[in-house]
């Protein structure tokens, strides 16, 4: 039975996800940290799909809830064939007006448990030369903006590194870059909505759906949707000192309020 890992499994992306691998089969290991929420979503997973799925409590901004999952990751026993990064959040506010340690959390949560959970996933799939990680970065990453940004960055360029590193190894690796998703993303940042046009707004499911898609296609690199692909186009032919500028007015604009 192919077995799918997923963090930040409770709400948003990682929600969506965990549906859709349960759905086409896929027994989980649900992570998040409230314990409660993760096992009503194992019983209901269960309940419709008849999966088998595994509740793992772990706080991706401690060093025990990193060691816990990375443990699990590393097991030879009940490999894990397919990780999904997926834990993460937002700050409200600009740089200096978010305390450094808070930043410094996003850094822990963002940077280093990807890092660590994507080596002890790979490490094992490599093994058995065959698995796949996602690592769920933003369009964010493409635009000079702040600590959530530089974060997502460097999703992005950690893991089409690694991709290449393992290329011919059978493990595949992918960022996905969405836009904006109705999650509770920004509702726990305490950051205001009202101002997002509509048009903006991705449904989870249909990203969820493209983004495996682009996965087994072998893609290292997704944007799933028409509209936030055009917008990437624009944001690479445009200078960077002016894209600084547009992206820190319409981070006012549509950003925490």
């Amino acid at each position: 039975m192919t077995t799918a890992l997923i963090t930040g499994a409770t709400a948003g992306i990682g929600a969506a996800f965990a549906r859709r691998l349960a759905a086409d089969g896929y027994s989980l290991i649900l992570v998040a940290r409230d314990t409660k929420r993760l096992r009503e979503q194992a019983t209901e997973l269960h309940d419709r799909h008849g999966i088998e799925a595994e509740v793992l409590t772990a706080d991706l901004s401690t060093e025990d809830g990193i060691t816990a999952v990375e443990e699990r990751l590393a097991s030879r026993r009940d490999p894990v064939d397919l990780l999904v990064n997926n834990a993460g959040f937002g700050n409200k506010g600009q740089f200096l007006e978010v305390s450094l340690a808070d930043e410094l959390t996003m850094l822990k949560v963002h940077c280093e448990a990807v890092l660590r959970l994507t080596s002890a996933a790979t490490a094992a799939m490599r093994e058995r030369r065959r698995g796949g990680v996602v690592n769920v970065a933003s369009v964010a990453a493409f635009v000079p903006r702040g600590t959530y940004g530089a974060s997502k960055a460097w999703v992005v360029q950690f893991t089409q590194g690694v991709a290449r590193d393992l290329a011919g190894t059978g493990v595949r690796l992918m960022a996905l870059c969405p836009g904006f998703v109705r999650t509770e993303f920004h509702q726990r940042a305490g950051m205001g909505t009202d101002n997002i046009p509509k048009w903006m707004w991705l449904d989870a499911d249909k990203l969820v759906a493209a983004a495996l898609t682009d996965l087994a296609r072998g893609k290292t690199l997704s944007v799933p949707d028409p509209r936030y692909k055009a917008l990437m186009g624009v944001v690479k032919m445009t200078p960077r000192a002016l894209l600084g500028g547009v992206t820190s007015r319409t981070g006012r604009k549509y950003g925490p309020q």
